[in-house]
């Protein structure tokens, strides 16, 4: 995500341009990763209550990522990459239509709920446009920018019902299940400790964080310094709002 800017005007405007059928349509360039790379573990969180705002965001119909062609090979070859290793990638999230962006301004105004704290117990609700940390325009929706950490390839699926309320900035163990390795922070934690070179890290959490960004970076992805697990890659050709549909739809 990077720093925000006026959504209403800006945005908005920029949706208005789009024609229908982008804005409900996959376009032809873009593909579903597991088409790709369906080695790469995924867990979309949107597409669930298991997020910040606590609810699904509007437009992902299904739980599956969804790239531009080019970033989606790209993101293939770091996973080949890692295989080395004997690590593999979860994603997190992946192409964002527009009217989730949108919701995420609506849910920052609503003063009736403040969605699910875990994800940020350190900054007002208030706060967290002004700091950066949500968006109101974002790379995501062009299908160039993912969210995801390192797991190790033989991870299974790992879930810590009884540690569902402890917040992201908590140690490893004590956070909802993940089967990622300890990045310092969960996804999606709205804190300064998740700044991708954060001081509060511990010698092996920023280990991890620098094998990823190492990986990513050879294949052509930038990091959001703010968001140790936010990836950019290429140039935007456009800004879509089409839904996320089941794979098994097309």
């Amino acid at each position: 995500m990077r720093p925000p800017i006026k959504f209403p005007l800006i945005a908005g405007l920029l949706l208005a341009a789009l024609p229908a059928a982008a804005r409900e349509t996959m376009p032809r360039d873009f593909v579903y990763l597991r088409d790709v790379a369906p080695a790469i573990a995924q867990e979309i969180r949107y597409a669930t209550p298991d997020n910040f705002t606590a609810r699904p965001l509007p437009g992902y119909q299904a739980g599956e990522c969804v790239l531009r062609r080019d970033a989606a090979q790209a993101l293939a070859k770091v996973a080949q990459d890692l295989a080395a290793q004997h690590l593999g990638l979860k994603v997190y999230d992946c192409y964002r239509p527009e009217r989730a962006v949108r919701a995420f301004w609506r849910w920052s105004q609503d003063r009736r709920s403040d969605g699910d704290k875990r994800f940020y117990p350190n900054v007002p609700k208030s706060a967290l446009f002004s700091l950066g940390y949500i968006a109101s325009h974002s790379r995501h929706s062009a299908g160039t920018a993912v969210d995801l950490t390192l797991v190790p390839l033989d991870a299974s699926p790992l879930v810590r019902p009884e540690n569902r309320n402890a917040p992201c900035t908590a140690p490893a163990d004590k956070r909802a299940g993940d089967n990622s390795l300890d990045m310092g922070t969960g996804f999606d934690c709205l804190d300064v400790k998740s700044t991708t070179r954060s001081r509060a890290a511990t010698p092996e959490q920023r280990r991890y964080r620098d094998l990823l960004n190492a990986a990513m970076r050879k294949r052509g992805f930038r990091n959001y310094f703010r968001e140790w697990w936010h990836y950019e890659y290429g140039a935007p050709r456009g800004y879509y709002d089409f839904p996320i549909a089941p794979r098994a739809q097309r």
